[in-house]
């Protein structure tokens, strides 16, 4: 049945695409963007009926009053952005707008009218960092849609006038000289700068026809080089935190076409656009936390595209994260509860595999078990270090089990960084290969220009690996694999094999916010109540030893992390180096795992 509603959304896709006036469909009403009218004794009921969305309701009410009394906007420029401005006004307008529609009472109309009018004084949105426009374009055209109705004449002509002078007037001069900016990028930038535009042009196409439709069809084009990212399987090569991003506003943009034009032209059915959920469902973690390779947080938090994807998709297991989410106390936004999807059904339940391989983006998930809180998760990852937001971390993993994360990547927020706009501490920390949890050789970065592709792989019930060909990434290497791998549920083991020409420094480390006591080839980590215990099988002469991670400016924190590492004692031109470890209660016996051949 999914292939066959999938089928006749393509041929109705083609048939759009033919026409040369993507407006021809245009509901001449308002509101018409994402949540019409119509939608409205829905959500109700849902508020009725059901718990969490009752919550999300009483969430969403309680932000509002904040905003009630909180200061408008001003321009600020914080670096070279005005982004942090652009999402208070959204996320303002968001909520307060759906309120007024939803309950009727005036001061959140008042309110949401005096940010509209504090933020339209700017200016500019700052069009030399288009996702700063993109996003108050956003804004302002939900704004300006929602409370059409309730908007006098004048509201409708000064928000209208902003929307086009700051946002669609900006937007055709970057698409009419497109080369070399969002408009042919492939990724976040082309679906948040396509998708505030675009529903900018859709809130007021009936005032202006002529420059919305020129900005849908120039959008249209566009939004395509980002949709391929997505092929074939769904990953996406940004990472968990970009993920958020650019699915967010592919969303947008999708559920505002098919609102105010009945139809999306088939770009939700752009090849692996349905998978995509699944890859944000494996890169969350049984702790809570995400594998938050290229610059993201390490925080599983809601994303309400998911209720979207699971409703167009039939895919229950994408509303059962949220609804996860949303019930252990995460931040609740305004499309959550007008997406909500109340049909859910947990991975375990839906069948779905512990392990996956994601092959577009070359990155792997292996757990021992679903919605076990302890359960070990590992998050692997080969790629291409010219992917943006890479970090030269070709090889790199996370670990968690038993709650902890013992592996870690590091997050913006681990060394209190500035945000984006302390360039040199932080590219000197996330940019280097020593920063990771990899092996280094000479203490050198990996090839800004590599590629390693996930090469092997195993998946069975008592024995799951991944092996990352790794051979391209070391200037001074012949040959480079590394197998991750879990055995029996109980036990994580990391075999790295390499090859050179010439004697080189190979130095393993695994980044950790643990306790670590040292024993030769033994090794403690010790957290929260559990152990890590860590064994080095091979070479036997090898030892385990701990580096502090320093920070790149005497004011800036380290957090507690530290560096595992693995000496060899010499340099080498080959190396089999072989790492289990073992989590269990702190006081209870570490378990007995059965080494396996060839594992």
């Amino acid at each position: 049945m999914r292939r066959v509603i999938a089928a006749l959304w393509a041929i109705t896709a083609l048939a759009w695409g033919a026409d040369e006036n993507p407006l021809k469909t245009l509901r001449p009403e308002h509101p018409r963007l994402i949540l019409r009218d119509g939608d409205l004794d829905r959500i109700r009921a849902m508020i009725q009926q059901h718990p969490l969305a009752r919550k999300i309701h009483a969430d969403l009410v309680r932000d509002a009053e904040k905003f009630m009394t909180a200061p408008t906007v001003e321009y600020k420029l914080v670096g070279p952005r005005l982004l942090a401005q652009s999402r208070h006004v959204l996320e303002r307008i968001y909520t307060l707008a759906l309120l007024y529609r939803l309950e009727g009472k005036k001061p959140y109309l008042d309110r949401a009218l005096r940010e509209l009018r504090a933020a339209a004084n700017f200016k500019d949105w700052n069009p030399s960092h288009f996702l700063d426009t993109a996003e108050m374009t956003h804004a302002f055209a939900i704004g300006y849609d929602w409370l059409y109705p309730a908007l006098s004449p004048e509201d409708r002509s000064w928000i209208r006038a902003a929307i086009i002078e700051k946002g669609l007037d900006p937007a055709l001069a970057v698409y009419e000289h497109p080369a070399g900016t969002w408009v042919t990028n492939r990724f976040n930038w082309n679906q948040v700068c396509n998708g505030g535009i675009t529903l900018g042009a859709l809130a007021i196409a009936d005032d202006e026809p002529d420059k919305s439709r020129a900005v849908l069809r120039y959008a249209l084009d566009s939004i395509q080089h980002a949709l391929a990212s997505y092929s074939p399987d769904g990953g996406w090569a940004e990472g968990p935190g970009y993920w958020h991003y650019a699915t967010s506003y592919t969303v947008y943009l999708l559920a505002a076409l098919d609102s105010a034009l009945s139809t999306d032209f088939g770009l939700s059915a752009s090849k692996g656009f349905d998978k995509t959920g699944r890859f944000r469902v494996y890169f969350s973690g049984p702790s809570g936390k995400t594998f938050n390779y290229a610059d993201a947080h390490d925080r599983t938090e809601p994303a309400p595209e998911m209720f979207w994807l699971a409703r167009r998709f039939f895919e229950p297991v994408y509303a059962w994260q949220e609804q996860k989410l949303l019930e252990a106390g995460g931040n609740s936004d305004a499309l959550d509860l007008i997406w909500y999807e109340p049909e859910a059904r947990s991975p375990k339940q839906d069948g779905w595999p512990l392990d996956a391989i994601f092959h577009s983006v070359q990155v792997a998930f292996m757990r021992s078990a679903w919605e076990d809180p302890n359960a070990i998760f590992i998050g692997v990852k080969g790629g291409d270090n010219k992917i943006n937001h890479s970090h030269l971390d070709l090889g790199t993993f996370v670990l968690d089990a038993g709650g902890v994360r013992w592996a870690l990547d590091l997050g913006p927020d681990d060394y209190n960084l500035p945000g984006y706009f302390g360039p040199k501490r932080w590219t000197y920390y996330r940019m280097r290969t020593e920063s990771h949890n990899t092996v280094t050789i000479d203490d050198e970065n990996q090839d800004t220009h590599a590629e390693a592709p996930i090469s092997n792989h195993l998946f069975s019930l008592d024995l799951s690996w991944v092996e990352v060909d790794l051979s391209h990434t070391y200037h001074k290497l012949k040959q480079y694999h590394r197998k991750i791998g879990i055995t029996q549920a109980q036990q994580i083991f990391i075999q790295d094999v390499l090859q050179a020409d010439q004697p080189v420094e190979a130095l393993w480390g695994m980044l950790t916010e643990a306790d670590i006591t040292l024993n030769g080839q033994f090794a403690e980590l010790k957290k929260d109540g559990w152990t890590l215990s860590a064994e080095i099988l091979s070479p036997r002469h090898a030892v385990f030893d701990v580096l502090p991670v320093t920070a790149p400016a005497p004011q800036t924190p380290n957090n507690g992390a530290k560096k595992l590492v693995v000496r060899l004692g010499e340099k080498v031109t080959e190396m089999d180096l072989k790492v289990t470890l073992t989590p269990h209660r702190t006081g209870q016996p570490k378990p007995a795992v059965a080494t396996r051949p060839g594992s």
